[in-house]
């Protein structure tokens, strides 16, 4: 018993949550304001580098989040699930951070309407996720409990139709481009796009079940 009484017991665990959620949007903002502002090459190293900004301070959080998992006797909830959940976040952000490198690593240079949607599709899905993270605290009220599976559910959703668009791209770009490193390049970044929907859907099966086993 007293091996218990020294270690810390819950954890800021939903408040590191919180505080990486909002680092992922503010890379999905910058990384969407890199778009719209591609052409500006003074604005483009601007928004590259708060997407850098951001990653790296997701990756603090997430360090930090994973020493505590070490260090605290007991969690709010499984230790498995904190692990899991904070680093599929991470994902998240590590992705929007790739992708806006590749960009600048293929000399990718025009914002096509495609890229256009994913984009938007990307950061709707970041935006959400925030939403449903910061409802985790709370899930043992059943109202905020049933919010948090349709917000999962609307991530789901918006992951569908990022995957619809970069269909529709791929085959566009296959049958519209006559250019064979356009092609490799656009196909690239319209997959890294829409793998950013994917990860974030995995981080929404992952709080479905935090929510389903403690709510």
């Amino acid at each position: 018993m007293l091996f218990g009484k020294l270690l810390p017991t819950e954890g800021n665990f939903f408040v590191m949550f919180n505080q990486h959620a909002d680092r992922i949007v503010e890379a999905a903002h910058a990384f969407s304001s890199l778009v719209a502002n591609y052409n500006d090459p003074i604005l483009r190293d601007k928004y590259n580098q708060e997407v850098d900004n951001a990653e790296r301070g997701a990756d603090r959080v997430t360090h930090e989040c994973n020493v505590a998992i070490h260090k605290t006797f007991i969690t709010p909830i499984d230790r498995e699930q904190i692990h899991s959940l904070i680093n599929t976040m991470d994902d998240v952000a590590d992705l929007i951070q790739d992708t806006a490198e590749t960009m600048a690593l293929y000399d990718v240079r025009v914002m096509n309407e495609e890229i256009v949607r994913l984009t938007d599709l990307s950061v709707k899905c970041c935006e959400r996720l925030r939403d449903a993270v910061y409802m985790l605290e709370k899930i043992s009220d059943h109202a905020t409990a049933e919010a948090a599976l349709k917000t999962c559910e609307e991530i789901d959703k918006l992951e569908s139709d990022a995957d619809r668009v970069m269909r529709s791209a791929m085959s566009k770009l296959f049958r519209e481009e006559p250019d064979v490193r356009e092609v490799l390049k656009l196909k690239a970044i319209y997959q890294l796009l829409e793998t950013i929907t994917d990860k974030c859907e995995d981080v929404a099966n992952l709080i479905e079940g935090i929510v389903l086993e403690n709510s």
